[in-house]
């Protein structure tokens, strides 16, 4: 394999990559990145068995071939390379000479064959949407997955078509995250658990537009292209919660509190400097009248924010953990939110006028 690239081009595409090597894995051949130089395009994949990339940029071709190079030592060498022109050069030993300028770097490299070929998905199951969505349906909703091996199919997001319409659903167990948009085209009906960590990489590879992804499904597979970038993961399997369920429970509410984003956000920002140092992040509701008190307590001080809302039922005094609402209201766009409660049910939040989002977060008990 002999070959020339541009060295900006080339730690591009080897650091995007990089986010598929396996971090904790008793087979070398899935710390590196497989090299594969053809028809005047160099394509490099990484994979560890969950999450396949692969990126192809444009290189002079001078002998075809493949390799794969040593993952973590080739993404930090080449990205110190970006204002270069390279040279690729593996010879009869698996040993990859790395030209620059007037210098060379030898790396030994490993057998290519032994390295997991893509998984090939067909067109028959797929679901088209913008990018803007995409990204949207991903980042609105990720930060409400669960984090511990307690429920595996939690890890991921439960992203639902049925119609015209897309539904992304987080739930780690303490707040549900729902967000719904609209499909370009679906060849049908169908659902898929997507591991957050493959929703995350795809996440930083979308842009803010309005350039169409489609994404197939297939039942243990997702895959999707963004420009030059093909991902492939595989899906979770498991039982999700009946999230309709619990929504459509805690909607009917005995206290309507309308409620600007902003203010709410900055309060509780300011509350949570405070609970975070008893590391429980609790703060403390009480509605009443036309004001929403935030009240937080540690061995610091105490801190309490009058908030004025509007108020449709009755008097309510409950306990949060900060950082739930926090996160959620961080991702809202809306000016105006309604909160939502019933007793010691779950609160639901909820947009005046945007009706795609709900974010359903359980009170904590005071001991």
């Amino acid at each position: 394999m002999k070959l020339i690239c541009n060295g900006l081009e080339l730690s591009d595409a080897v650091l995007k990559v990089s986010k598929a090597i396996g971090a904790r894995t008793t087979n070398p051949i899935l710390e590196g990145i497989k090299l594969e130089a053809k028809d005047d395009i160099l394509t490099l994949s990484a994979t560890d068995m969950e999450l396949y990339i692969e990126k192809k940029i444009r290189a002079e071709v001078k002998i075809e071939g493949e390799t794969v190079v040593p993952g973590k030592f080739f993404c930090e060498f080449i990205k110190k390379l970006t204002g270069e022109q390279i040279e690729l050069n593996l010879n009869e030993k698996n040993v990859l000479s790395i030209k620059y300028t007037d210098s060379n770097t030898n790396i030994q490299c490993l057998n290519s064959d032994e390295f997991p070929t893509m998984k090939k998905l067909t067109e028959n199951n797929y679901f088209e949407l913008t990018a803007k969505d995409l990204k949207d349906l991903i980042n609105k909703t990720i930060f409400s997955v669960a984090v511990d091996d307690n429920r595996p199919v939690l890890k991921g997001a439960l992203f639902e078509i049925e119609g015209d319409s897309i539904t992304s659903v987080a739930v780690d167990g303490f707040r549900i995250a729902m967000l719904k948009k609209q499909v370009k085209s679906a060849s049908g009906n169908m659902s898929a658990i997507i591991p957050a960590r493959s929703l995350n990489e795809i996440s930083k590879l979308l842009e803010d537009d309005e350039d169409n992804i489609t994404v197939y499904l297939e039942p243990n597979y997702m895959m999707l292209t963004i420009d030059d970038t093909a991902i492939t993961t595989r899906l979770l399997n498991g039982q999700f919660i009946e999230y309709k369920q619990v929504i459509e429970k805690s909607s009917n509410a005995s206290t309507i509190v309308t409620i600007n984003k902003e203010q709410l956000e900055n309060t509780l920002d300011r509350a949570g400097l405070l609970s975070r140092i008893e590391r429980n992040n609790l703060v403390r509701f009480d509605v009443t009248d036309k004001i929403m008190t935030v009240s937080a307590k540690s061995d610091l001080g105490e801190f309490k924010e009058n908030i004025t809302i509007a108020l449709e039922g009755n008097d309510v005094s409950l306990d949060f953990n900060a950082r739930y609402f926090i996160e959620a209201l961080r991702v809202i766009d809306c000016e105006f939110l309604k909160l939502n409660f019933n007793g010691i049910s779950p609160c639901t939040i909820t947009g005046v006028e945007d009706t795609d989002f709900t974010y359903l977060i359980i009170p904590l008990r005071r001991l």
